[in-house]
């Protein structure tokens, strides 16, 4: 059945979600922050654009926002003009940023108090994942609210998972940042071992790729490395702000993650490198800069 559905945020990430959800034949409001993006999405998409959050979400069935940070996320759901303010009672607000704990138990209390249910959603698998419809989208929500959501996230996730009550998403997908900063750095190290020990590196990942060393980061990401392209991907911008939600996180729970907070050091020299917006694999150039390679 078709839904009025209102996607907030076309970023990267949002914009083809968005149109997943369009394709499909649901009715799609969207609102951009700048609105010349919403207007390109309407024109490759079935949908309309407002000028306003109160506008879009007025009659919407469900809300789905993907933005920036903790910051931008109170602006757009808080607030006389955002969305809990102005979405129908019933609505289902899901979103996708990547945030804090704390932000999203005050944004689900004020949805509760609205009568509105509130879904904290993130996703992994980047901009391919996205584009493709094959992203992870792990869940903090209410059942009842998680499986009236699930169709429309099923669109653009090859795996949508309910962790548990609201935070619980976002408690996962910083167990999922954790995972990436290490296997990035030990794949950055192991490519650069192979370089300066005379090593073919493309026959190297050929053969321990069938072994135990293989994973996401090799099969996708050690050829663009080796090469140095890193003009894809998610950038090492917001992989620091990942970070920052884990390791805050992590002291607030007493849990130490020396490894996390080690490679988010060497994240801050790959922007000192100029590389903000690399992808996350260009740990690999900070250990060529470092040995005199590029």
């Amino acid at each position: 059945m078709s839904s009025k559905v209102t996607f907030i945020g076309l970023g990267v990430m949002g914009y083809p979600m968005a149109g997943h959800l369009a394709n499909a034949g649901h009715d799609v409001t969207v609102f951009n922050r700048t609105s010349a993006k919403a207007g390109e999405w309407t024109r490759e998409y079935k949908g309309k654009a407002c000028s306003s959050i109160a506008e879009a979400v007025a009659e919407a069935d469900f809300v789905m926002t993907c933005v920036g940070a903790d910051p931008d996320l109170r602006q757009v759901y808080l607030g006389p003009g955002g969305i809990i303010a102005n979405a129908p009672d019933h609505a289902i607000l899901v979103d996708h940023t990547t945030v804090s704990a704390g932000v999203t138990a005050e944004i689900a209390q004020a949805a509760s108090e609205r009568g509105q249910s509130f879904i904290d959603a993130p996703v992994s698998g980047g901009q391919q994942g996205a584009e493709n419809g094959k992203l992870t989208v792990m869940c903090g929500a209410d059942p009842a609210a998680f499986e009236k959501a699930r169709p429309l996230m099923e669109l653009y996730g090859k795996a949508v998972t309910r962790m548990g009550e609201p935070g619980k998403g976002q408690l996962t997908k910083m167990v999922n940042q954790i995972a990436i900063a290490g296997l990035v750095q030990g794949l950055s190290e192991c490519l650069y071992f192979a370089e300066k020990s005379g090593l073919d590196q493309r026959q190297v990942i050929d053969v321990i790729s069938q072994g135990a060393a293989q994973s996401w980061q090799m099969e996708n990401r050690a050829d663009t490395m080796i090469a140095g392209k890193y003009d894809h991907g998610f950038a090492v911008n917001w992989m620091r702000k990942d970070l920052d939600i884990c390791l805050t996180e992590a002291r607030e729970r007493g849990i130490t993650l020396p490894v996390t907070a080690l490679v988010d050091q060497f994240y801050a020299d790959v922007q000192s490198m100029g590389g903000e917006r690399w992808d996350t694999s260009s740990l690999l150039a900070r250990l060529r800069k470092l040995g005199g390679l590029q």
